[in-house]
């Protein structure tokens, strides 16, 4: 049977990695990362097919013009982020449910591709307050970019009517239970 589509956005400092994370210890909903595409060099010991598919950025744009990508962002000048669709539908067909950890609009993007294959969840902050204190709290960003991502929070809170689920993270373990609830009914539907 071929796989689905869990889409996951929030923005930065919400808990998504970390609810993420806790659903992909269960080994019932078949759950693997999508393999994105980037025009960086590999670091360390990353390896071309694993953590990332390794594209010049004179590939990564021609694939761009061909319209491989279900979604992509260029972050800085030639630094390109994306995820094909052929890797997408390799895995899909393996069935394996593929999990995507994309920004609002990729987000968006790939479920208006995939419509009712998908379902997208965007992981919510209790408030913008909290959000600061939990960032602030990481001791890992200078005041500067703090208020930087708190900006692009406030965007990104706009774009959470247009998910299918939105799962507040005011506790974890409630959202963790939520999460695991919900994408267990899409799976089994």
């Amino acid at each position: 049977m071929p796989g689905k589509l869990i889409i996951f956005s929030a923005p930065s400092g919400s808990g998504k990695s970390t609810i993420i994370n806790y659903l992909l210890q269960h080994e019932e909903l078949r759950l693997c990362f999508s393999i994105s595409a980037t025009s960086r060099p590999p670091r360390g010991t990353e390896q071309n097919g694993v953590e990332y598919f390794f594209l010049t950025p004179e590939e990564f744009k021609q694939r761009i013009a061909d319209n491989e990508f279900l979604e992509y962002e260029e972050v800085y000048a030639d630094r390109f982020y994306g995820t094909l669709k052929s890797q997408v539908e390799k895995q899909l067909a393996e069935g394996q449910n593929v999990v995507f950890d994309v920004d609002v609009v990729g987000g968006c993007n790939i479920k208006k591709f995939y419509g009712d294959r998908a379902l997208s969840v965007f992981i919510q902050p209790p408030s913008v307050e909290e959000l600061r204190r939990r960032l602030e709290g990481r001791g890992t960003d200078a005041p500067e970019v703090i208020e930087s991502r708190i900006a692009k929070a406030e965007y990104e809170l706009s774009f959470a009517p247009k998910f299918d689920v939105v799962i507040v993270n005011d506790e974890l373990q409630k959202a963790q239970a939520e999460a695991l609830d919900t994408l267990t009914h899409f799976l089994n539907d």
